[in-house]
């Protein structure tokens, strides 16, 4: 079973459908037993970095994730909800403090790029790790993103995935137990779907 955290924030029914149509049981849930008992964990998340933490506050789950990762159970941000899993973003002018389990910072695209923002539609990947999530899936695979703030991973082995839209930067990570892609495998058509079986798989 895996459970698919609800705190308010996220596109829960497409993730949900999506595992469905894969023959994967998965749940939505807000209970922490639950959520601890799964074989794996996906945090989803979409909107402002900021409301997505006081939101993680407010239903106490930021201590429910930090044991999901700590004790090893499979867990997977999807889009904001990889953001979240980073030290800290800038949204706002502001520094916004993430929940930490991952080292590095998010950073609004630059406006001067002459590229429209948020990133929004479909865009190539270049792989970094071959396993995992990315097990079987080939080089430049498109997937469909929507966002205005990108990643930036301190340490650069843990980066599974990079784009490039105006700059290259990481758009997904993977260390041990701990993953997160900043597209949406849920609206990625065969290949997110078959990132979501290599997920489910592990």
């Amino acid at each position: 079973m895996i459970a698919i955290i609800d705190y308010g924030v996220g596109n829960l029914a497409s993730v949900n459908k999506a595992f469905s149509f894969i023959g994967v049981d998965s749940v939505i849930t807000s209970e922490p037993e639950q959520i601890l008992a799964a074989e794996k964990v996906v945090l989803p998340g979409v909107g402002a970095f900021a409301d997505a933490m006081d939101s993680l506050e407010k239903s106490n789950m930021t201590a429910v994730i930090r044991q999901v990762a700590g004790k090893g159970t499979p867990l997977l941000g999807i889009c904001l909800g990889m953001q979240l899993l980073f030290d800290y973003s800038t949204e706002g002018g502001e520094r916004v403090p993430g929940l930490g389990l991952l080292k590095g910072s998010v950073t609004q695209f630059p406006l001067d790029m002459g590229l429209k923002v948020p990133h929004m539609g479909w865009n190539s990947l270049g792989i970094k790790q071959r396993d995992g999530l990315f097990r079987g899936i080939r080089e430049n695979s498109y997937v469909y993103f929507v966002h205005s703030y990108y990643l930036t991973a301190q340490e650069r082995s843990e980066v599974a995935a990079a784009c490039n839209y105006g700059i290259t930067y990481d758009a997904a990570v993977a260390r041990e137990n701990i993953m997160g892609t900043q597209f949406h495998p849920e609206k990625s058509g065969e290949v997110g779907l078959n990132i979501l079986r290599n997920f489910a798989a592990l």
